[in-house]
């Protein structure tokens, strides 16, 4: 082989080494990147899976969707057209009411109460969702709810301001459901009526859900405050009616006397569903809802309600209120509202009368001059005062009397000794003579104490108070807190309501005040705690109550204080009653009926105790 074989040899094993060389280093480029897709593509799917196909129906699934849409078409045929449709909202509003409608269902599932706030400032809502309905049980489709019905909606405006709205289902074969809202222009009582065409029947039933929506400042207060703060109340046709306080436990409630009318009251707001001629029969249930802070409380009731016959239709007339426990605005109705306003109930019922005939007119007149409420309570507890003034001194003239023969007592028991049944007898010997009535002190608290229970039911409940600011106070309607103590403390609570101090420390003031003025029996030491005990007690119970009523006592206590002392010092002189006591010492004294009937009672029991012990028989 020569030299150019050689050389032509070795070129071409260059050539090849060299092809080999970029051959490999090309797959290992290739590789990397199918490695580098196929990673990418592996990311992708975890993010993005693809929906798994079954092949065996694969073939069939657009024909199957096809023919499912079919029959769902078909089964539309054979329905009414109210089955189907879309949910709409339709809002009706005058001066004192905006009323959410659902086009499904046809009932307002929202009213707003104009005028007011929550206590957060807030728009009222009275209630607000779905979960609030007005349905009717119609006789047809094996019990057909109108809730589950589609409506269709014509609104209108009356001439007279009113606002219309009327919902329409079609149920087809000459089947139909009218449901017709009349909103006044100016009231907040809506007027509901129900007509049904080519279904007989006598009655239809209703269903009634509301959920009450937490408005006030204490969610607590508002469900169970001391008035019972969330009631159902109802009234029957004769005039017969009850009330019961919502607990945490569910309540029911069956009436078969025609009730007129059933109220769902929150502790400053109501909704009432009214029947003039009466419902066949009424089943509620009610309980306050502990598991949602925004809900006081759920009331579901169940009606019977008669139907009118003109022709072809069938028809039943509502009103429902939805507005304030406004004492005036619900007694305008004249169908007993105004009940729903707690002025007295139970064994305190007799107050309720006084609030009525006395208290509420006197209230409303002196509002007519000053919408400064916290005025309006210092003028009536100076009216009270002025009015009891006369017993009031009576009292404290009877106290100067007892003080005035303090001397001659004590000579009397430590003359008797320990027989306190011979004392007691010489003591009214001793009244009788010198023309003084042990009981005459307690003439202002008789007198007093009925003024006293009546504001305890009237102040919490009027709702004139509520978010009335004075001095510190914010709300009158509700407690004055001044510290939140982070921790309950038992019978009192969790903060500390500067009012209620006041009140409490006016109290001992004039407990004090009292016990100095008035002689002390040292036989009973009891009855020199108890003036100090009672007012701690009520420390505890009154911390939480309405800031307008401790502040009422707060105004009475010193009232009371500064009338004692303006009459003991310049109306009562004790020198002069020791002298009249001693010149009716000399007089001959004809006793009452109530004193020698008390007397015989002392000599009795006198000679009952001195009667020896029968001997047994042996």
């Amino acid at each position: 082989m020569d030299r150019n074989q050689v050389t032509g040899f070795a070129l071409l094993a260059l050539l090849l080494i060299g092809y080999l060389f970029y051959n490999q280093h090309e797959q290992k480029l290739y590789q990397a990147n199918q490695a580098k897709k196929t990673a990418d593509s592996i990311s992708y799917a975890k993010v993005h899976p693809r929906p798994a196909v079954d092949s065996s129906k694969a073939a069939t699934s657009t024909g199957a969707t096809t023919i499912a849409d079919s029959a769902t078409e078909a089964l539309r045929r054979t329905q009414p057209a109210s089955y189907y449709g879309e949910e709409k909202t339709i809002t009706v509003e005058n001066k004192k009411l905006s009323l959410q409608f659902t086009s499904k269902g046809a009932f307002p599932i929202a009213a707003q109460i104009k005028g007011y706030k929550t206590y957060d400032q807030k728009p009222l809502y009275l209630f607000n969702g779905k979960g609030n309905y007005l349905s009717a049980i119609l006789p047809f489709d094996n019990g057909k709810s109108t809730a589950d019905l589609y409506f269709t909606s014509v609104t209108k405006d009356e001439p007279n301001g009113d606002k219309v709205i009327d919902f329409s289902a079609d149920l087809g074969a000459g089947k139909k459901v009218d449901i017709v809202y009349t909103l006044p222009a100016d009231d907040y009582m809506m007027r509901c009526k129900i007509v049904m065409t080519g279904m007989p029947a006598s009655s239809v039933k209703l269903d009634w859900q509301t959920l009450g929506l937490h408005t006030e400042k204490d969610v607590k207060t508002e469900r169970t405050g001391s008035r019972g703060s969330t009631q159902v109340y109802y009234r029957n046709k004769n005039g017969e009616g009850d009330y019961f306080t919502m607990h945490d436990e569910e309540k029911q409630i069956h009436d078969d006397a025609s009730p007129v009318w059933l109220g769902f009251r929150k502790q400053y707001f109501s909704t009432v569903l009214v029947d003039d001629d009466g419902f066949a029969k009424m089943d509620v249930k009610y309980k306050t809802r502990t598991d949602d802070t925004n809900l006081v409380a759920q009331n579901e009731a169940t009606f019977e309600l008669p139907l009118k016959v003109n022709g072809q239709e069938e028809s039943a007339s509502l009103r429902w209120y939805i507005g304030p426990n406004d004492y005036n605005t619900l007694l305008s109705y004249k169908i007993g509202l105004d009940d729903m306003v707690p002025l007295g109930y139970g064994v305190m019922a007799f107050v309720k009368y006084i609030n009525k005939f006395a208290l509420i007119p006197i209230f409303y007149f002196l509002a007519r001059f000053t919408t400064n409420y916290a005025l309006i309570i210092i003028i009536m507890t100076l009216f009270i005062r002025l009015i009891l003034s006369f017993f009031t001194y009576k009292s404290y003239l009877s106290s100067a009397k007892m003080r005035v023969m303090k001397p001659e007592l004590d000579a009397l028991r430590e003359k008797i000794g320990d027989d306190q049944q011979k004392f007691s007898m010489e003591q009214m010997k001793l009244y009788r003579s010198a023309g003084v009535n042990p009981l005459g002190g307690c003439l202002p608290m008789v007198f007093q104490l009925p003024i006293l229970l009546s504001m305890y039911y009237m102040f919490p409940s009027f709702i004139e108070f509520r978010q009335q600011s004075f001095l510190w106070c914010k709300d009158l309607s509700s407690y004055d807190s001044i510290f939140n103590l982070g921790f309950s403390i038992p019978w009192y609570g969790d903060h500390v309501s500067l009012f209620t101090l006041l009140m409490t420390a006016s109290s001992l003031f004039l407990a004090v005040y009292n016990r100095n003025m008035t002689p002390q029996d040292p036989n009973n030491p009891m009855m020199k705690y108890m003036p100090y005990v009672f007012p701690i007690m009520l420390m505890g119970m009154f911390n939480n109550m309405a800031a307008a009523l401790t502040f009422y006592y707060t105004c009475s206590n010193l009232l009371s204080i500064a009338q004692q002392f303006i009459i003991q010092k310049y109306f009562i002189d004790e020198k002069t009653i020791h002298a009249q006591l001693q010149e009716n010492k000399s007089k001959p004294a004809a006793p009452s009926k109530w004193s020698q009937r008390l007397e015989e009672m002392q000599k009795l029991q006198q000679e009952r105790g001195k009667t020896p012990p029968r001997q047994n028989k042996k």
